[in-house]
C-alpha cells in the first residue's frame, strides 16, 4: 500500500461493533482476533507510513456516532491531530477533494465543528459539540 500510494481506510467501529453484536463485551471479555488482527494490521500500516484515510461505515453501528472511528484510531496507535487529518484533509485527498474541502482555507467548502475541549489533546472532546457551522450559516448551536 504504501509503495503504490494506496491509502487505508480502516473502519475500526465496523469490526468492533459487529464482534459486540456477536456477544463481545468490550473490556470485560477477550479480545476477538478479529479486532487483534485489525488492531494489528493498522499499526503496521501506521509504522510503514501508510496514508491512513477515515471512515466509519455508519450503518453498521448507530448513525450519528462516527466520532467512535476517531477515538479508535486514537486507540489504536494515530495521535489525535492526526485521526483528525485523516478526517478532513486526508480524506479529502484521497477522494481528489483537495481543491474543494478538507482544510479551512478561502475559496473551499468550509464546515465547521466546534467543541468543548481540546480534540487534539482528548479525542473525545470531539463529542462535546457546541456549534456546527455549514456553508457559513449556523446549523447547530448548544444552548
Amino acid at each position: 500500500m504504501k509503495t503504490r500510494n494506496v491509502a487505508l481506510c480502516p473502519t475500526l467501529a465496523a469490526t468492533e461493533a459487529t464482534s459486540q453484536y456477536r456477544g463481545w463485551c468490550k473490556g470485560n471479555d477477550p479480545e476477538p482476533e478479529r479486532v487483534s488482527q485489525k488492531k494489528r494490521s493498522f499499526r503496521l500500516a501506521l509504522e510503514v507510513g501508510v496514508t491512513i484515510c477515515m471512515g466509519g461505515d455508519a450503518g453498521v453501528f448507530a448513525h450519528g456516532d462516527n466520532a467512535r472511528e476517531l477515538e479508535l484510531l486514537v486507540d489504536y496507535g494515530m495521535k489525535p491531530d492526526e485521526a483528525l487529518r485523516a478526517a478532513t484533509a486526508t480524506n479529502a485527498d484521497v477522494f481528489g477533494l483537495a481543491d474543494r474541502l478538507g482544510r479551512i482555507r478561502p475559496g473551499l467548502l468550509a464546515d465547521v465543528l466546534v467543541v468543548e475541549g481540546n480534540p487534539v489533546q482528548t479525542i473525545t472532546a470531539i463529542r462535546r459539540v457546541r456549534l456546527v457551522l455549514k456553508g457559513g450559516m449556523i446549523v447547530f448551536k448548544k444552548p
